[in-house]
């Protein structure tokens, strides 16, 4: 039986690229399911850590374009979607050049992205949600498969969380641990010496596999997806009913790059990347893999849904910091014991002896000033 598109692009596109870049097997595994769901990603990290390479690269493989721009506080709409025709507004009609613009890229990769200004906000909310940017009686309709945005910070100003929650899934980028730097000097120099050969995919092959999401059966999951929405949410995490729906595309498009057409529960690893803040992270991942650990069957798997279930020790610090402050409100209570009964249960698990011991101490601590 020949591979359905949803497999090739994982076969083709992206199981080589995570042979190029070292250790960015989950951003590269969400950049696949917001590419077919047809959504968008927010990548957080530092500079140099291949997050506009990882864009571009994907770009290449698919033989499109990628459009990438990095934004200041002093961009101007006419940087991101191009100026209007001079010929054309000597006549009196104000038609935008929109060649090489954002709205032409099968790809969009917005680099620091929450420097975004009221400017060009509107525009970018409209491109974000709609495909489409109003500029005057025009409406440029975007072409873009998905959009992805990246930044060093997360939004503080009221004004950028709209902009934010247009990014349906986080995931964070840093540099790789010490041990895989050989990996990563040896694959970043190949990577400069040949350029990548464009898949036999085409993107609009891609824009019709889009359009296959709606069909995948979620039957068999919705149950369990409903709940683990609950969990979430009584967690202190919120997920707005319309993320919840539009949630469901990205569990779709994990079963169709594995081949399937009904979604299992081993493709909820998605909501592992659904966070707010850093804070939340180490929450989801646990109340996530309860759910993704009853699917048992190997064959037909998402790679993303096996990540590793060792707890990560900073994680658990920032998240048991998070609990102390709320600890002071009575309102609160509630979702501090929920989140601190979920964190304390992943304790045991951290190697580390010392910070194993140090974490317990102010988990015990904790219990004692919201009642056991």
């Amino acid at each position: 039986m020949n591979p359905s598109l949803g497999q090739r692009l994982q076969t083709e596109i992206l199981d080589p690229m995570k042979h190029e870049f070292v250790g960015k097997d989950e951003i590269i595994d969400l950049l696949g399911v917001c590419l077919l769901g047809g959504e968008n990603l927010f990548i957080l990290g530092p500079p140099g850590t291949a997050k506009s390479a990882l864009v571009l690269r994907l770009g290449e493989r698919l033989g499109g374009t990628a459009f990438n721009y990095l934004l200041t506080r002093f961009t101007e709409p006419n940087e991101l979607f191009g100026p209007f025709d001079i010929r054309r507004l000597r006549e009196g009609e104000l038609v935008t050049n929109t060649d090489g613009m954002l709205t032409e890229g099968s790809l969009v990769f917005l680099d620091e992205l929450l420097n975004a200004n009221s400017a060009i906000l509107n525009s970018l909310l409209s491109a974000l949600n709609e495909r489409v940017v109003p500029r005057g009686r025009e409406r440029l309709r975007v072409r873009a498969l998905a959009f992805v945005g990246a930044s060093n910070h997360l939004p503080e100003d009221d004004a950028l969380l709209a902009l934010f929650d247009r990014f349906l899934l986080r995931v964070h980028c840093d540099n790789v641990e010490p041990a895989k730097l050989p990996q990563v000097l040896d694959a970043g120099w190949r990577l400069d010496q040949w350029p990548a050969q464009p898949a036999s995919l085409t993107v609009g092959e891609l824009r019709g596999e889009q359009a296959r999401v709606k069909t995948v059966a979620l039957d068999g999951v919705r149950a369990d997806y409903a709940t683990l929405i609950e969990r979430i949410r009584q967690a202190g995490i919120t997920v707005s009913d319309r993320r919840a729906v539009k949630l469901q595309r990205v569990v779709a498009a994990s079963a169709l790059l594995c081949g399937r057409a009904a979604a299992r529960a081993c493709d909820l690893w998605v909501l592992r990347h659904i966070w707010h803040a850093e804070d939340q992270r180490e929450v989801l991942r646990v109340l996530v893999n309860e759910f993704v650990a009853k699917d048992a069957e190997p064959a037909q798997r998402h790679p993303g849904a096996d990540a590793s279930n060792v707890p990560d020790a900073e994680a658990l610090a920032r998240d048991l910091a998070w609990i102390e402050e709320k600890a002071a409100s009575p309102d609160d209570r509630a979702v501090v014991r929920d989140r601190l009964a979920i964190l304390e249960g992943q304790l045991p698990w951290i190697t580390d002896s010392a910070h194993r011991e140090t974490l317990s101490a102010r988990a015990k601590e904790l219990w004692t000033r919201v009642g056991a």
